[in-house]
């Protein structure tokens, strides 16, 4: 009995490891995980999906989001030293968009206090000492 080779189930990958530089250098000019997508014409699920299977991609994504904000940051950073007497930046903007962009750096935390019944402390009768660690 002849065997047949099986195929794989789907459609093959377009993944091409030359996308690892193209991710990078976008990410070096500020671009987002999206307008990369665009640029690579290629859904975002997809390129999650390769993320996951290539450790190289995974590792390129990982550098251009690294680059992405140090780009952004430049920017500020530059138009604010140039253009100290203007008022063209609106800092209330590029604070939400950092904040967007990369919300583990730029979000402020908000910081929720648990009380007892009627607003009273949660654990009476305990004190809390705070020892400075020895330098």
């Amino acid at each position: 009995m002849e065997q047949t080779e099986k195929r794989p189930v789907g459609r093959p990958s377009t993944y091409d490891p030359a996308y690892c530089e193209q991710v990078v250098e976008l990410g070096r000019i500020g671009k987002s995980i999206e307008q990369i997508c665009f640029q690579l014409h290629t859904p975002v699920r997809t390129l999650y999906e390769w993320r996951d299977r290539h450790p190289e991609f995974s590792q390129a994504l990982e550098d251009a989001k690294t680059y992405e904000q140090a780009w952004w940051e430049e920017q500020a950073q530059a138009y604010m030293i140039e253009n100290k007497e203007s008022d063209k930046l609106n800092p209330s903007l590029w604070s939400r968009s950092m904040a967007a962009r990369f919300p583990k750096k730029y979000r402020e935390s908000t910081k929720t206090e648990i009380t007892g019944e009627n607003g009273a402390p949660l654990l009476q009768g305990i004190q809390v000492t705070f020892v400075k660690p020895n330098e």
